[in-house]
């Protein structure tokens, strides 16, 4: 295969994983997470994420979008990252294992109230495991973000987004999109 032929295909395989995104099932996922975000800041709560890589990455891209701007100059909303504070990571990490970098912080910063949205794109990463079954106990709101199978997390979530494919850059590919349809609808619905 050529270059360019690689390159067409992959284009391709992004734009059948976002189009499977239109089946009414994922868009009635979607409506319902950002409907619970949105109903998070109605209610003056925050938003805080976590992932691991590529989705550490994602987590910090919301809670950005949420803080500064999306498309619109506005008021900030609250949303906070796991995946920021090295310092912490690193300690938690060291001092207690590196499955509680997030949970050890969750019980910092979480609220009852509060919506953890915990991405994963094999929906099994012990780190993120521990942090939901914390949010759990903290009567956090559970938002999950996986692939089309959802893995252990899929059961632990309160609602849980299984995007349209097993591959982790399509997953990604389409959590991003997902990130970017929620920050549009919250600075639709609230953050005039």
């Amino acid at each position: 295969m050529t270059t360019k032929n690689l390159i067409k295909n992959l284009i391709n395989d992004s734009i059948e994983a976002k189009k499977e995104m239109l089946k009414p099932k994922q868009i009635e996922y979607i409506y319902n997470v950002a409907n619970k975000i949105v109903e998070t800041y109605k209610n003056n709560k925050k938003t805080i994420t976590c992932g691991n890589g590529g989705s550490a990455a994602d987590a910090l891209h919301f809670a950005s979008e949420i803080v500064v701007r999306f498309e619109k100059n506005r008021k900030a909303a609250p949303s906070i990252s796991l995946s920021e504070n090295m310092s912490a990571i690193t300690a938690i990490g060291n001092d207690l294992g590196y499955e509680f970098i997030f949970s050890r912080q969750l019980e910092a910063f979480a609220r009852n109230g509060d919506v953890l949205i915990a991405i994963s794109t094999s929906g099994n990463s012990l780190n993120i495991i521990k942090a939901l079954e914390v949010a759990k106990k903290l009567s956090v709101f559970k938002i999950g973000m996986t692939n089309s199978e959802g893995g252990r997390m899929k059961d632990m979530c309160d609602l849980c987004y299984c995007a349209p494919s097993k591959i982790t850059a399509r997953v990604q590919e389409c959590h991003i999109l997902l990130i970017h349809i929620i920050a549009k609808i919250i600075e639709e619905k609230i953050l005039n």
